[in-house]
């Protein structure tokens, strides 16, 4: 259900989104008037807490771990509790010496950490008398707070808009839209105290619809206090009160904040790593933060500025990580340990690996990961959408052969026909060269598509054929093509999809009229038994003892 769909809080979510883009293209003194009444969300932080302070004196109320009943009430119920999963595999392949421990935030009620931080936020509010029955919770998010904001507000009937950027996945906007949440998506590039940005049009949201709440998780107590209450609890309860390191992701910074300041007061022994993606600025000290790029693909961490519930004074130790090698991570723990986990929890694992090599056996790494693969199906989970970004790398499919270039397979002559040869002429053709396929091309040496011999003598027997026909009646025109620079990996995702895939190279070529251009050349045809013969003879050429192993194609 829409939030306007009901009791006519107001008319509809475009007339006044067409309001505000009015109203934005008005002088930017208006606008600067405007961002006064909306809060920044990094504003110096006003918490009292300090190392040593009783609980007593603290302004903010206190949660307890509870114990889960049988039959759980609703879903809220499965927030929080989650396990903390030995990480075996990796561990071994990078020669850890200490254990290195994850705790799964995906085993939660929507798939992430953010589930924690949205009830504890509503309910803060409840008990304050400033959210009540059939008000409107906004709120800026790059996408797994919003839908824990947007499960927590359909157990409790309230009506929910979030505002995410337009580089978040589809699939979040899906599942929100599923949860009954009306979207708002903002430009990538939109400055923090842009209008445009998706902090400040929550805010101007809110500023017009009545009985709106926006919680603002950059700055709301309730984000660090619910890692703080309650998940840095769980952790040592878990551990038995022995860390010694804890590594998280820098997002908001509400989960490094709260167990930072937990861990500081009860397992005082333990180093904080805080992880950061490059072209982030969150880090410490500011010389981690120089970077010739400032874009990422990584969502739900890193900010170009510091949000005000984030504590850099309790982080030990930043990292910083990298694109590619955290959805390789993030892949590889999907494969090596059976972690259904989200692209940041790559970065996590990326950071826990290098700081884990400095410590010995007996000693303990615990790892923070946020939310599920869910989310990210249409994006580093995808091997086209790797490739397209340029980091599918043999690291991210564990296989030798992933990156050897084609032109290592050492192709058979390619044999090219016209489209008016027959069928009977190209059985014949075929079957004396012992080849199984030939490539069509017209007299300019244009490549047509593929026929194969099966295909041929098939079509014949069954009527569908006569043997006079040309055989531009049975062509595969549709086909894919790779470079002969390419690697195997390439033509391995290519065959997961289509039978064949042509090698071809480009020629210069000058015609009769003296104008250049490019002419592509068939260099080979490759099918998916010919790169299995091809992988298995080189592997036992490279390691004559090598063991019989089921690739992954």
């Amino acid at each position: 259900m829409g939030v306007y769909e009901s009791e006519g809080t107001l008319q509809n979510l475009t007339l006044i989104l067409c309001r505000m883009s009015s109203e934005q293209s008005t002088e930017m003194e208006e606008f600067q008037m405007q961002t006064k009444q909306w809060r920044m969300p990094d504003l110096p932080s006003r918490c009292t807490w300090s190392l040593g302070t009783p609980p007593s004196k603290s302004p903010h109320g206190q949660d307890k771990l509870k114990d889960s009943p049988e039959i759980l009430p609703n879903v809220l119920y499965k927030i929080g509790n989650t396990p903390l999963i030995r990480i075996n595999n990796i561990a071994r392949k990078y020669g850890l010496k200490c254990e290195l421990l994850a705790k799964c935030e995906f085993f939660s009620a929507s798939g992430s950490i953010k589930d924690r931080i949205a009830l504890r936020m509503i309910e803060d509010a409840e008990k304050q008398g400033i959210l009540k029955p059939g008000d409107v919770i906004i709120e800026p998010s790059s996408g797994n707070t919003g839908i824990s904001l947007g499960l927590v507000a359909a157990v409790k009937g309230y009506h929910c808009i979030i505002v995410m950027p337009e580089k978040m996945s589809l699939e979040k906007v899906d599942v929100l839209k599923a949860l009954g949440v009306e979207v708002v998506r903002t430009p990538n590039a939109a400055n923090l105290n842009s209008p445009d940005s998706h902090i400040g049009m929550a805010w101007e949201l809110q500023s017009k619809i009545p009985n709106s709440h926006v919680f603002d998780q950059y700055q709301n107590a309730g984000n660090p206090l619910a890692h703080y209450d309650i998940m840095a609890e769980e952790i040592l309860e878990q551990c038995g009160g022995q860390v010694d390191v804890l590594v998280a992701g820098a997002g908001t910074g509400g989960t490094l904040t709260g167990i930072a300041r937990k861990f500081k007061e009860k397992c005082p022994g333990c180093q904080i790593v805080g992880v950061d993606p490059k072209g982030s600025t969150m880090a410490e000290p500011e010389g981690l933060n120089l970077a010739d790029k400032t874009f990422y693909e990584m969502e739900g961490i890193g900010h170009t500025f510091i949000p005000t519930v984030l504590d850099r004074k309790v982080i030990d130790k930043w990292v910083k990580t990298n694109d590619e090698e955290s959805f390789a991570m993030a892949r590889m723990l999907i494969k090596k340990e059976g972690l259904l986990c989200g692209g940041s929890s790559g970065s996590a694992v990326c950071a826990a690996v290098r700081v884990a090599k400095e410590l010995k056996e007996g000693q303990r790494c615990v790892v923070i990961l946020p939310d599920s693969v869910r989310n990210y199906m249409s994006k580093f989970l995808s091997d086209h959408w790797m490739e397209e970004k340029g980091f599918l790398t043999a690291e991210c499919n564990q296989e030798s052969w992933w990156g050897v270039p084609i032109n290592q397979m050492k192709l058979p002559p390619t044999l090219t026909v016209l489209p008016t040869i027959t069928c009977q002429d190209i059985i014949q053709i075929l079957k004396a060269n012992s080849m199984d396929n030939a490539v069509v091309v017209d007299s300019s040496g244009v490549i047509l598509g593929l026929v194969t011999l099966g295909n041929v003598m098939s079509s014949v027997k069954e009527d569908k054929l006569q043997l006079s026909d040309p055989v531009s009646k049975i062509i595969y025109q549709q086909y894919k093509k790779v470079n002969l620079n390419d690697s195997l990996g390439k033509i391995s995702q290519t065959l997961a999809l289509n039978h064949f895939v042509l090698i071809i190279h480009e020629q210069i070529h000058y015609n009769g009229s003296g104008e250049c251009g490019k002419k592509e050349i068939v260099h080979g045809v490759v099918t998916f038994n010919d790169l299995i013969t091809f992988i298995t003879a080189k592997e036992k050429n490279d390691d004559p003892n090598r063991k019989k192993t089921n690739h992954r194609f």
